[in-house]
Order: structure tokens, then sequence, then C-alpha cells
């Protein structure tokens, strides 16, 4: 099976270290709860399942039955608190523990380019700029962005773009964009997105009083819906998203870096209401 470090699902890892148990001796549920201490024969195959989850005590009793050993022990705690963990701030925390971890024992990071790459908005941005202004300075690209950024955070999101191959330099300060999309596990991406959505949300605050009405189009309605209309109307978004990303990619004189930001969510709770009551 893989190193340890090439997962960020430790439900899946547990899977996948059980079938390889299996397939290669007469191991069975019981047998690896017994090893871990537990009393239930069938605990950790929900566990594997997804049914259930590890907690901090039960965590280091699995490790010491699979035989993890150093690196492997504290990536494996990271990895489970990380799965459990609801708030973004703790799930960031332990992915970057996991990401460091495998950064020190020289292993590939699926995420860890994704992550970069949405946790500011000054990367997408710096990524649509730079080829707009070929031969341009950091600290001009800095000047052109409307949000505050220094020449210094430029230069280091250029770097990190090249790096990764979201764009390619092919003279001096002039930069093409790569076809390479930002791709991640299904773990790790939603959360890096979701970072940047909330960055973005915040932009769009913002540009309520730095721009005036024919600079930039906010508008919004407040609705009662079923779940049926709401796919509906989620299918219509993306429907909406796909055909103005592909005017946007039709435009051949491009002058300026927008955002499009689609937001559709609840105000409410589900009510279910009985007149009579």
């Amino acid at each position: 099976m893989k190193p340890i470090v090439e997962y960020q699902d430790y439900h899946a890892f547990l899977s996948d270290y059980y079938e390889e148990r299996k397939r290669t001796s007469a191991f069975s549920w019981r047998e690896f709860a017994k090893i871990a201490g537990f009393v239930s024969p069938s605990y950790l195959k929900d566990v594997c399942s997804g049914k259930t989850n590890l907690s901090k005590v039960t965590m280091g009793r699995v490790a010491a039955a699979i035989g993890l050993v150093g690196h492997e022990v504290a990536y494996f705690e990271a990895m489970v608190q990380f799965g459990n963990a609801k708030a973004d701030d703790v799930k960031k925390k332990f992915l970057e523990q996991m990401h460091s971890i495998a950064f020190d024992h020289k292993v590939r990071i699926v995420d860890k380019d994704a992550f970069e790459y949405y946790d500011s908005w000054k990367n997408p941005v710096v990524r649509e700029l730079a080829p707009l202004m070929p031969g341009a300075m950091p600290g001009e690209i800095a000047k052109a962005c409307t949000q505050e950024v220094s020449a210094l955070e430029v230069r280091k999101s250029l770097a990190f773009l090249e790096r990764a191959g979201f764009l390619k330099q092919v003279r001096e300060n002039v930069y093409e964009q790569t076809e390479k999309s930002v791709e991640g596990s299904k773990e790790g991406l939603p959360l890096a997105i979701r970072s940047m959505h909330r960055e973005m949300g915040n932009l769009a605050v913002d540009s309520l009083d730095r721009f005036t009405a024919n600079e930039r189009n906010i508008a919004g309605v407040t609705m009662g819906i079923d779940h049926e209309t709401y796919e509906r109307i989620v299918h219509e978004l993306d429907e909406c998203r796909k055909r103005i990303t592909a005017m946007a990619e039709a435009c051949k004189n491009i002058k300026q870096v927008y955002r499009l930001n689609l937001q559709l969510f609840p105000l409410s709770k589900e009510v279910v209401w009985n007149e009579e009551a």
C-alpha cells in the first residue's frame, strides 16, 4: 500500500491497511480490534467505513496496533484530528502539520500547491495580471491591484506561481499562463477553496464602498423555495457560470481583472409547520 504520508483520509488509510493485511494473511476485523484493545469486533470496521471516528485516546492505540513508528505516528495523529475537526482554522492547522511532516521526509505533497494557490487572493490576481503586463516589475504589478499588496508579496507570489507551474516565464519579467489546473485531493481542496471564498466574500463587501456603481455589480434576492427548486437554481447558476467563463475566455483584449462571486445560502432553518398546532 502507499506510504502513510500520501493519505489525507485516515478512514481510507485504515481500510487499505486492513485489505493489505487480509490479502497477505488470515486477518479479520475481530483480530484487528483485539490487537488494538477494543472490545467490539466491529468497531474498526465501522471506523474504516466512516460510520464512526477515532478519538484522541483511541488513535494512539490504533497507531501502535498497525506498527507505526516515528514520523508515521505523528502524521497519523495529525490526520485523525484533521479528519475529525469541524472548524476550518483547526482543519488548516492539522493539514499544515501533515504537509510539514511529509515535506521533512521528502514525500510529494498532493495538496500543497492547490492549498497555497487558494490561500490568498493575491495568487489568482497576480496570475491574471502578470501576463497582461510584460516586463513589469513586482512593484508595478502591486500598484495595479485594487487591494493593498507589497512588491515583496507580488515577488513571492510570482515565484510560487512559476514553481508550481501556474505561470511560465518566457523572458525576464515576461510571463505566460500555463494550461495547468489547480488539483488536489477531495479532503484538502474544499478546505482551501473555502478559505478563498471567505477572502473574496470580504473583498466583495469592501467593494461596496471602494467602487462606484458603474464599476461593480452587486444584486441579491431573498426568496422562499423547496429543495427541488434549490437544485434547479444551483443548476442554473452552474450553467450561468460556464457561459460567463466562456465569454471571458473569448476576450482577446483583456484590460482588467475581475472577480465574480455566485452565492446562494440559507437565511432560515427548514420550516415544518403544522397550522393546527
